[in-house]
């Protein structure tokens, strides 16, 4: 019996579409005309490789209010957001474009040789497994770096925004990328567990990155380390938004907001716990209630609507199951704390307070609209609480003194540091974590390096 891979809108849980799930024969025919086109594409021009990425950001920008309805329909963010995310990937074409013949060129390093430098040469095949939570954002900043540097990329994305996959499969053939440079494999959940290790071991298959929890994370490391395949992963996060005790309560609040419940809570850069000086902790948690009482959760396509429904019920259910045992454990309900008595999978925005190590809302990682309070006595506390986790994506870091941020943020581990503002991706900057929460780089200079090999090259003087 073939497999259909089911999409279905998360605001009234309504159909949207079903696909047939690629069979073995399919999945085989996309990797050889992947590789196929690698082998040219390698041999392309940079200019070549640069002119595709500014034609799929013209195509982006013509096309936003169509991808923007496709995002919104199948995993549920508020369409302004969804928009915001079609003009970012736009914005990442354009500046890979522009910056990438300086991240690739010839880098010139003295040593013993007459001459010697590193050249950054593509591997091959990168196979992408890829989310659902930013189902075109997480795809085209993997895409523009593999493709520029002269690899050809196999998306593999989550079946809930299979309609996102092929509309980009179809975004890149448009943009005039050759046959197989760019492809998708449509396959459902069940196929996963047997295909992963087999896509990752194919002989065709350079290098494997992934997006996404820590059991994705954990089996497609453990294919890729059994196959000796390059890989790059970016998992979960837990991270410290912190609130010292010469913060701008009102700024670092209306931030708080924005980082905590900005794509329905389902981000893995966004604030998840919020350590406070306890000096200001009541004041800063009157804040944050106040603008979390502003916010409109409801269908994401109404223009008033600022929180949408979760992506799918298990991650609803899973979410206030994660509450209800924080709660249990000693967390304060402040607001919140169930689910929305509507059509589709809607959770309401929910504070809880003196959240401490060992509860749940702590140690795990809360992907939804739901913000733990943490009390701090001081910096020196601040900084323990904010290291107690396995995870290290992002931090952010609040004070009237950036000077004074600065040496409390330096201390706490983290794959990036903000300072009084709230961690976001930027295409000129890396992006990646440490601990559990992965390891490698996006965006990018270093980025998109991770998809070369870096060749050293020695010229010998005259003997």
């Amino acid at each position: 019996m073939t497999l259909s891979v089911v999409t279905t809108n998360p605001a009234s849980g309504a159909e949207i579409a079903r696909y047939a799930a690629f069979s073995e024969a399919d999945v085989d025919a996309t990797l050889g005309a992947a590789h196929a086109a690698y082998e040219v594409w390698a041999a392309e021009p940079l200019d070549a490789r640069t002119d595709l990425l500014r034609s799929v950001g013209k195509l982006l920008t013509e096309r936003r209010e169509e991808y923007a309805a496709l995002i919104t329909a199948e995993m549920g963010k508020p369409l302004a957001e969804a928009l915001a995310e079609v003009d970012k990937c736009a914005w990442n074409c354009t500046v890979v474009a522009d910056l990438a013949p300086g991240w690739l060129a010839d880098h010139e390093v003295p040593s013993a040789a007459a001459r010697s430098w590193l050249s950054y040469e593509p591997l091959g095949v990168v196979v992408a497994v890829m989310p659902w939570n930013y189902p075109f954002w997480q795809v085209l900043r993997f895409a523009c770096a593999a493709l520029v540097a002269g690899n050809a990329g196999v998306l593999k994305h989550s079946p809930n925004v299979t309609g996102c996959a092929l509309a980009i499969e179809g975004l890149f053939a448009d943009a005039g990328a050759p046959a197989g440079l760019f492809g998708t494999l449509v396959l459902d959940d069940e196929q996963l567990a047997e295909a992963t290790p087999r896509i990752i071991g194919d002989p065709r298959v350079a290098a494997v990155t992934l997006t996404g929890s820590e059991r994705a994370g954990e089996a497609v490391g453990r294919a890729a380390g059994h196959f000796l395949k390059k890989s790059v992963l970016e998992l979960g996060g837990s991270d410290p938004f912190v609130v010292l005790a010469d913060a701008d309560l009102a700024a670092a609040a209306t931030a708080a907001v924005k980082s905590r419940f900005g794509n329905n809570g389902q981000s893995c850069i966004a604030a998840k716990r919020f350590i406070v000086d306890s000096s200001v902790a009541d004041d800063f948690v009157s804040l944050l209630l106040e603008r979390v009482a502003l916010l409109e959760v409801g269908d994401p396509v109404s223009p008033g609507t600022t929180v949408g429904p979760m992506a799918r019920p298990d991650l609803r259910d899973g979410l206030h199951r994660q509450v209800e045992a924080a709660v249990a454990e000693g967390a304060t309900l402040v607001t919140g704390g169930h689910s929305i008595d509507a059509a589709g999978w809607f959770y309401a925005p929910t504070v809880l307070d003196h959240v401490e190590p060992r509860n749940t809302a702590f140690d795990e990682e809360t992907f939804g609209p739901v913000a733990a309070i943490v009390r701090a006595r001081d910096d020196d506390h601040a900084v323990a609480l904010a290291n107690d986790t396995s995870y290290g994506l992002g931090a952010s870091v609040w004070s009237r003194s950036d000077a004074h941020a600065l040496d409390v943020g330096r201390r706490i581990r983290s794959g990036a540091l903000f300072v009084n503002a709230m961690v976001a991706s930027d295409p000129r900057l890396p992006f990646g974590g440490v601990g559990r929460s992965g390891y490698g780089r996006e965006l990018s200079a270093e980025g998109t390096r991770e998809f070369t090999n870096v060749r050293t090259v020695f010229v010998g003087g005259e003997s």
